[in-house]
């Protein structure tokens, strides 16, 4: 008996110590909903380093994709509250995907504790570049003179390329007609084809095609001018101000997980975006770093989901 008593002694002197140790303690998984090669996986597995070097402890991607994202999401809903699965959060997983599935098995707000957001690829209203309109104005006056003539393309119903569309339909008082696609490249090929008229997505991947002159960014739906596109002026200077969104990533813990946690990853990922290595990836990617607090970041989930089941119900899209 006294020696089963010492070994519990013992156990439970070294499970102590191991909870004494800070964090972290051993490796972070952190939870990439999609494939690898996009950028959500070359972001996350920046920050992933970036975290690795700042808390000295390996943190290492786990993609796990399909669903639209949600299948990962759900994972890192119900994992362990302890710091040490982590999460890589969109607009699709957090915001515009809980407007369009009743049946999702997470709730984005009550299910996760919100780290930082760490980067937002702000929108861009690219036409044609036949298309004899020169302004976003010339736009919406040839949409309002053409109703439901000009195409636009996504990729896919419910992808947040089209969900950006039917915004901007809302906002412009404008009737277009949705092309949907299996993937933006498909889309796009159509467009340089003159089979359909327009997109509304992030600028970054159809550079090549502005500067060739194939396609016009008319306006970018954003506060303020982007840097790579310095004479597109923001959708406020083209007369549409109602119309800002971006697409964005975000760092996430399963909701419990401790505060000085959270706290403590919080401040390694700011130092992480701050430095000129993850300026320079994000930039090459079209993105502006993110950066905030926990507080504004919950905040801004709430805020995102709510002007989405707005545009998800005046669109009546379901996608269950």
């Amino acid at each position: 008996m006294k020696r089963l008593l010492g070994v519990a002694l013992v156990l439970l002197v070294a499970a102590g110590s191991a909870m004494a140790q800070p964090y972290p303690a051993k490796p972070v998984k952190l939870i990439v909903p999609f494939p690898p090669g996009g950028n959500t996986d070359i972001v996350g597995r920046l920050i992933a380093q970036k975290l690795s070097g700042g808390l000295g402890q390996q943190f290492y991607v786990e993609n796990r994709g399909g669903a639209g994202g949600t299948i990962g999401a759900e994972a890192a809903a119900k994992s362990p509250p302890d710091g040490y699965t982590l999460f890589f959060g969109t607009t699709g997983t957090l915001a515009s995907a809980p407007a369009m599935q009743s049946a999702l098995r997470y709730d984005p707000v009550k299910g996760f504790a919100p780290i930082s957001t760490l980067a937002n690829a702000p929108v861009v209203v690219l036409v044609r570049g036949d298309l004899p309109v020169n302004s976003l104005r010339e736009l919406i006056d040839l949409a309002k003179a053409k109703p439901g003539q000009l195409k636009y393309g996504s990729a896919g119903t419910g992808h947040f390329v089209h969900l950006a569309g039917e915004m901007f339909e809302g906002t412009a008082g404008v009737d277009l007609f949705h092309v949907p696609f299996k993937g933006v490249a498909a889309a796009l090929i159509d467009v340089l084809g003159g089979r359909i008229e327009l997109m509304f997505d992030a600028a970054a991947q159809y550079e090549p095609h502005l500067k060739s002159g194939k396609l016009r960014a008319l306006a970018v739906a954003h506060p303020k001018r982007l840097a790579r596109l310095p004479d597109v002026p923001t959708t406020v200077e083209a007369g549409l101000p109602n119309y800002e969104l971006a697409s964005w990533f975000g760092l996430l813990a399963p909701v419990g997980t401790p505060a000085d946690i959270v706290q403590r990853v919080n401040a390694e990922v700011l130092k992480a975006l701050a430095t000129p290595e993850a300026t320079a990836t994000l930039q090459k990617l079209g993105l502006e770093a993110g950066g905030s607090s926990p507080q504004q970041y919950a905040a801004m989930i709430v805020q995102d989901a709510a002007r989405w089941r707005q545009v998800v119900k005046a669109a009546g899209i379901k996608l269950d």
